[in-house]
């Protein structure tokens, strides 16, 4: 898995080489960086054992979520959206660190469940209530797309851990009658205009549906092979817009075209794939939920992203993992890497103490 990633984000630097107009100042270098950094704190984290990691996933969830309060006591406004704490040597966004802590609280509360209660509303309503909290804090920020990934974290884990299938249509047809409501009187104006946008880009090109409109023509002028590396035209005469975070995927696209796309399709599919079979791999419920709920995430991200920037869904500001520029982003998939690492190290090491034993 490391070799692809490795490879993953050496490509994702010269995307942000280009983006920047031939510097690795600012974005490319501090991108390898942070991954150095963060990829030496992903073995760290694979080293915890597993009684370790079990006893601190609910003081760990709560600790996300006292730092989520802080960001509206005292976090500073960027964008017209409130999401960040000043560390002095970084900006934390503390909505990133929950998606991974929302996923460790529910393998844990679910490993520790009898199998007979899961059908029962004891299995329901406490990982509601540690799916919904956070979720609220976000979307006062606001913040839809991560509040979102929250729930998609959450919802695969408890899918996984056996809830009737029937809760999940139920909940999915209540999702559609409230999806109107929802428009009208819980989404920001902005996010409002998001929506009207994606549904029809072309009704305002030059406002609302500019960003998705100069995406669309960034990655189809690529064609097959694209325009050549640092020749993109849409990114350098800033057409196209945050070509280094969230639509970083047609600047790759306008240069190095379908071959391009392809090879990063084909490294996510790789680590995706290794992630689901550490999961099937694992010998306990716990290891199991957290394993796939780690892959749930990474794999949100890939799909929301691309999905954004070919005009299949909303702009909801979500980055493409360990390509886009970004510090938060970049340390919520690393330890979501970690994780993996670590359950993989465990699923190696039980048979061995059972050797042992």
């Amino acid at each position: 898995m490391l070799i692809p990633l490795i490879v993953l984000v050496g490509f994702g630097a010269l995307i942000l080489f280009s983006a920047a107009g031939g510097s690795w100042s600012p974005y490319a270098s501090s991108h390898l960086v942070r991954f150095s950094v963060f990829l030496v704190m992903a073995f760290v984290l694979s080293r915890f054992s597993k009684k370790i990691v079990s006893f601190f996933a609910f003081p760990g969830y709560l600790a996300v979520l006292a730092l989520l309060l802080l960001v509206e006591i005292m976090g500073q406004i960027q964008g017209g959206s409130q999401r960040w704490l000043n560390l002095g040597f970084m900006q934390l966004q503390p909505s990133e660190l929950m998606k991974p802590a929302v996923v460790l609280a529910l393998a844990k509360f679910y490993s520790g469940l009898p199998v007979g209660m899961i059908p029962t509303w004891r299995s329901l309503v406490p990982a509601g209530v540690l799916i919904a909290a956070p979720m609220a804090l976000v979307l006062m920020q606001p913040d839809l797309g991560t509040s979102l990934a929250i729930a998609f974290g959450g919802g695969i884990v408890m899918f996984l851990a056996g809830l009737p299938l029937r809760w999940f249509v139920m909940a999915g047809s209540g999702v559609a009658v409230m999806v109107p409501l929802a428009f009208f009187f819980a989404l920001q104006p902005y996010q409002q205009r998001r929506v009207t946008t994606f549904l029809d880009p072309e009704s305002d090109p030059l406002g609302a549906g500019y960003h998705i409109t100069q995406s669309k023509i960034a990655i189809g002028s690529g064609g097959l092979t694209g325009k050549g590396f640092n020749e993109g035209s849409q990114s350098h005469l800033q057409y196209l817009p945050e070509p280094h975070t969230d639509f970083v995927f047609a600047t790759m696209a306008e240069e190095w075209g379908f071959i391009g796309g392809i090879v990063i399709l084909g490294i996510f599919a790789i680590i995706l794939n290794w992630g689901l079979q550490v999961a099937r791999r694992s010998h306990d419920r716990f290891a199991k939920l957290l394993a796939a709920g780690m892959t749930a995430t990474i794999f949100f991200y890939v799909a929301i992203n691309l999905m954004m920037v070919m005009g299949l869904a909303p702009v909801v500001g979500i980055p493409l993992p360990f390509v886009s520029h970004g510090g938060s982003s970049m340390m919520t998939n690393m330890i979501c890497i970690g994780a993996l690492m670590m359950v993989n190290r465990w699923n190696q090491d039980a048979p061995q103490r059972g050797l042992r034993g």
